[in-house]
């Protein structure tokens, strides 16, 4: 099932992370450049009490984290029934960045991906790019997130997105 795009202004930002110097740089960039930092959490069971008491525009978190890591985080935020907001943009922060990680990320439902040390400049790449290019979010069996796939061809005339969806009798 895909759900619309929907329209986006980032203002009430979370950022969950265990490092207190990594989340004192991360909440300064945001607020010099205007943003509200609601909360800033180091635990991700804090930023559970903080998503279900606060309307969020965006939440920056690390990826590794004791006991609960990101992608748990995530995948709550996205799937349980009691999350108030399971279409909130999720920047997920990691400085292990293997290919497997980062699909682990996108596979959990993140918004976008960012490779420790951040630097303003990628910060807010990824933020205009939630907000200039906001994907539609899919629900299926095992996901439910942003739409996975970034570039779309605007030519492409039916409903399906995969070669092996299409009815026998409409293969190419």
């Amino acid at each position: 099932m895909l759900f619309g795009k929907r329209e986006r202004r980032i203002s009430r930002i979370m950022i969950v992370e265990d490092e207190p110097l990594v989340a004192f740089d991360n909440e300064y960039m945001l607020k010099d450049a205007g943003y509200e930092v609601v909360a800033t959490v180091a635990s991700l069971a804090d930023a559970i009490v903080v998503i279900e008491a606060e309307p969020l525009d965006l939440v920056l978190t690390d990826m590794i984290m004791k006991p609960m890591d990101g992608l748990q985080f995530t995948r709550h935020v996205r799937n349980d029934e009691s999350s108030p907001n399971p279409f909130v943009p999720i920047i997920m922060i990691s400085g292990h960045t293997e290919k497997y990680r980062v699909e682990a990320a996108r596979d959990a439902g993140v918004t976008e991906f960012l490779a420790k040390p951040i630097t303003a400049q990628n910060l807010f790449a990824r933020i205009a790019e939630i907000v200039e290019r906001p994907r539609a979010f899919v629900r299926c069996d095992n996901y439910f997130g942003p739409d996975r796939r970034r570039h779309q061809n605007d030519d492409y005339p039916g409903p399906w997105r995969r070669k092996e969806d299409l009815e026998p009798t409409e293969a190419r």
